[in-house]
């Protein structure tokens, strides 16, 4: 099957942020192919490639013979990776099916944001008509406790996938003054409830984010990288508990996010965020 330029365009690009990934996991700033194709799982010679590619652009450094690190267009690689999602009208409809799953929950895709270090952003959000302040959301809280990855259901379930040096960083923060009263307080508990993230595929708080909501997230993840999280909120006296349905239905709406990144469906056109 021959596969069209755009598909093989996505495809080079994964690779490419797989081995930059690479250096950020791996201890120091300098390593070989060898070592660089043991961590992204790909061959010496595809390495090799994208090594060697990159110096022109600038997204590599040559260190001597045989070593390199990462360059300084890296970053902005890496920028436009993260503002990127899926296009505005597929993501729209996915998170409004997922409102009428949850009988008027309201409902959000997040993504990574670009600027301001380890963040996320709310790339859309199905909500209805409610009004966020009048629910006991307030405005303050949408530009500080949402936008926290320690903090909410939202933030673990992309906190849990990101390399353990960007955790250090983000655990390292207080939580936001305006969390709710569930909000994780000491560096312990919090680092277990990554672990549960990652083990369980989902994550869940309980008035993390606001007084009297509870929060559902799963993560969106595309080949192995994590690019967001679709969560829900629900009052806490509607939904004390999950019911196994509502989780089935998260888990549907997060694969139609990955699997639009797998296609090359994912674009720079996304939705106003807060």
């Amino acid at each position: 099957m021959v596969k069209n330029s755009n598909q093989g365009g996505s495809e080079h690009a994964v690779r490419v942020f797989r081995v930059q990934r690479a250096f950020t996991e791996l201890e120091g700033q300098v390593h070989g192919p060898g070592e660089l194709a043991e961590a992204t799982g790909l061959d010496d010679s595809t390495v090799h490639r994208i090594l060697q590619s990159g110096i022109y652009d600038g997204i590599f450094v040559r260190e001597g013979r045989g070593l390199y690190r990462l360059g300084p267009s890296a970053a902005r690689l890496g920028l436009k990776a993260l503002t990127h999602a899926p296009n505005t009208a597929e993501a729209h409809g996915v998170l409004e099916e997922m409102r009428r799953a949850t009988d008027g929950g309201l409902v959000f895709l997040f993504g990574l944001a670009p600027f301001g270090g380890a963040r996320k952003q709310c790339l859309d959000m199905a909500v209805g008509d409610s009004d966020l302040s009048e629910l006991g959301i307030s405005q303050r809280a949408l530009l500080t406790v949402f936008q926290s990855l320690r903090t909410g259901a939202c933030g673990r379930a992309i906190l849990a996938h990101l390399p353990e040096v960007i955790q250090e960083g983000v655990l390292a923060e207080p939580p936001p003054v305006d969390a709710g009263p569930g909000a994780f307080r000491d560096e312990d508990t919090l680092l277990a409830s990554l672990t549960a993230v990652r083990e369980q595929g989902v994550a869940i708080d309980s008035e993390e984010c606001a007084a009297g909501w509870n929060g559902l997230a799963v993560p969106v993840r595309w080949d192995g990288l994590i690019m967001g999280s679709v969560a829900v909120l629900k009052p806490k006296e509607a939904m004390p508990q999950w019911p196994a349905g509502v989780l089935r239905a998260m888990k549907a709406a997060a694969a139609v996010f990955t699997e639009a990144g797998g296609r090359g469906a994912w674009s720079s056109e996304t939705a106003s965020s807060f």
